[in-house]
């Protein structure tokens, strides 16, 4: 599904050590075990919808969960995939970083 030229542009100036691009799917595994290990493996992807733009762009609207320096948090994010000849040639990654909220844990909420 991935082009071979794929490519993955991450754009979160609050985690400059992340921001870029990831060239194909290594790149793309490199991207998400950095983010698997800042986050201590809490990273998860939660869709809530998902809006297809004429026949080469696809609009994703994610609520990601996870847990930074022991804070858990959630944030929106919008992520653009490019789809080329039936592969995906590009996405682009935009936490809207500035709207993050924090998560109480059970503990908290008691």
């Amino acid at each position: 599904m991935l082009a071979k030229d794929f490519v993955w542009h991450y754009i979160n100036p609050e985690l400059p050590e992340l921001e870029g691009d990831y060239f194909g799917l290594s790149g793309l595994t490199d991207f998400f075990q950095k983010i698997a290990d800042r986050t201590g493996d809490s990273f998860k992807v939660n869709p809530i919808s998902i809006i297809p733009i004429g026949d080469e762009l696809i609009i994703t609207h994610v609520k990601d969960t996870l847990s930074l320096e022991g804070k858990p948090m959630e944030i929106d994010a919008v992520v653009v995939w490019c789809i080329i000849d039936g592969q995906i040639k590009e996405a682009w990654d935009i936490p809207v970083v500035q709207t993050a909220k924090m998560i109480k844990t059970v503990k908290e909420k008691l």
